[in-house]
């Protein structure tokens, strides 16, 4: 009997770090990779919602540990990296997706603390992420760094303004580190959902069935990352086809 033809899958052997992971677009993405053949380092820091994705991938073929990590914890997100360069020697996709947002009110009436656990978690955590994993890159020549960012990084956000402040400054973050790394051939890109139906903020004035699926943006990383060589794809705006 002829042996069954083996299963293409365009991401096998690549390993990729996805932070946010537990729930929403981050669980999404993860998913999406792993059925492409990737290893997937997934990190959150609800240990027990991470553990559940990790045995839900493994469960249907995929390979996925869950590594609990806090992005705005430098010391964590450095132990991170040390694992994986240990285990993996290599990563060869990094999302940097873990965000959090406060649209609670006017900036002028938005406490110090709120700010700052707003923008150390949407701006520094992805910082700290890249500066933990792109020696790593740099040294394999090769890499795909993925910001989810938001079309909030485009447009006014009232009463959301640290919110939309972070997301624009990780869109001019994407674009300086992508002329950085460019010549290592590391390709950094960043995404910029519209109104997504996720369990982030509140959707109650919307129509959730007309909004974007966490799945539709796990689908544009899956095309980003297996882009040809000779090509990267810098920025993504995506909107859902109705307003909701």
């Amino acid at each position: 009997m002829a042996e069954t033809a083996k299963q293409f899958l365009p991401l096998d052997g690549q390993v990729a770090v996805v932070t946010g992971a537990s729930r929403g677009i981050g669980a999404a993405v993860a998913r999406r990779l792993a059925t492409m053949g990737a290893k997937i380092v997934a990190t959150a820091r609800n240990p027990e919602s991470l553990s559940q994705l990790a045995q839900s991938i493994r469960e249907n073929g995929g390979q996925c540990e869950a590594v609990p990590c806090d992005v705005t914890n430098l010391a964590q997100v450095e132990a991170v990296g040390r694992a994986v360069e240990k285990k993996y020697g290599r990563l060869d996709i990094l999302v940097n997706n873990a965000g959090i947002g406060n649209f609670q009110g006017k900036l002028h009436e938005l406490p110090p603390d709120d700010w700052d656990r707003v923008l150390n978690t949407n701006l520094r955590g992805p910082y700290y992420f890249i500066r933990a994993f792109a020696p790593l890159m740099i040294r394999g020549k090769s890499g795909h760094i993925i910001n989810i960012s938001s079309l909030a990084g485009k447009n006014p956000v009232p009463n959301g303004a640290a919110y939309a402040a972070s997301k624009w400054g990780l869109n001019g973050l994407s674009a300086s580190v992508a002329e950085e790394l460019r010549g290592q051939s590391i390709r950094v890109s960043v995404i910029c959902p519209g109104s997504t139906a996720t369990e982030f903020g509140d959707h109650s004035a919307k129509n959730e069935s007309k909004m974007l699926t966490a799945e539709d943006i796990a689908q544009v990383v899956a095309m980003i990352v297996t882009q040809a060589p000779q090509s990267f794809v810098s920025e993504i705006s995506i909107r859902p086809t109705q307003k909701p």
